[in-house]
C-alpha cells in the first residue's frame, strides 16, 4: 500500500470517529503540511511572528477536530488544509494590522503574487487577497476554489482537476480567468482613497 493509499485509509477512519487514526495520520502528512506552511510563510515579511511548526499544528488540530468532516482522499485533505492555513494566516494578518492601526499595506502586482515560482513568492497582502478571493467566490466559486488549491495548497494542475472533477484544460482556463479578475479587483481596491 502506498503512502497515498494509507493516508486515504486513515482519513476514512478519522471520518468514522476512530481516534487512533488521527495519531497514525500525522506522521504521514506532517512533512507535506510543513512544506506548505513554509511556502506560505516564505511569502511573508522576514519578521513574521508565526512559525511553520505552529501553523502546521494549529491547522492540523482544526482539521482533525472537525467531528462532521467526511474525508474523501489525500487531495481533499490537503485542499481543506490549505483553506485552514489560509484562514489562520489571514486572521493573524488582521490581528497584526489592527495592532498597527492599519499600517504597512504594500501593493503587489497580482501576477507576481499568484504565480508560484520555484524560488518563492514576494510578500502578499493576504487580507487584501482574501477579500478579493471572497468576492470572486460570490460569482465564480469554482474559479475561486482553483486559486485556493493552487495558491494556498500548491497542488499541481492535475491534482486540482482530480479534486474538482474537471479537466486540466478547465483548471488552466479557470486559473487564467481568476488571475485576471483578482488582478483587476486588487488594482481597483488599491486605487480607492
Amino acid at each position: 500500500m502506498t503512502d497515498r493509499d494509507e493516508v486515504t485509509r486513515l482519513l476514512q477512519e478519522v471520518s468514522d470517529g476512530k481516534p487512533a487514526a488521527a495519531s497514525a495520520l500525522l506522521p504521514l502528512v506532517y512533512d507535506e503540511l510543513r512544506r506548505l506552511a513554509q511556502h506560505y510563510l516564505g511569502q511573508e515579511r522576514p519578521d513574521h511572528t508565526l512559525q511553520a511548526t505552529a501553523l502546521v499544528h494549529e491547522a492540523y488540530l482544526k482539521l482533525i477536530d472537525q467531528s462532521r468532516a467526511q474525508w474523501i482522499d489525500r487531495a481533499h485533505f490537503f485542499t481543506v488544509a490549505a483553506q485552514a492555513m489560509r484562514r489562520i494566516l489571514v486572521d493573524h494578518a488582521r490581528r497584526k494590522k489592527r495592532q498597527r492601526h492599519g499600517g504597512g499595506r504594500v501593493a503587489v502586482d497580482l501576477t507576481e503574487a499568484v504565480e508560484i515560482p520555484a524560488d518563492g513568492l514576494p510578500a502578499v497582502d493576504l487580507v487584501a487577497l482574501d477579500r478579493a478571493l471572497s468576492r470572486l467566490a460570490e460569482h465564480a466559486p469554482e474559479k475561486a476554489r482553483v486559486v485556493e488549491v493552487r495558491f494556498f495548497a500548491g497542488l499541481p494542475v492535475e491534482e486540482i482537476a482530480e479534486v474538482l472533477g474537471v479537466t486540466t484544460r478547465t483548471v488552466r482556463r479557470y486559473w487564467q480567468y481568476a488571475q485576471a479578475w483578482l488582478y483587476r479587483e486588487m488594482e481597483e481596491a488599491d486605487a480607492e482613497p
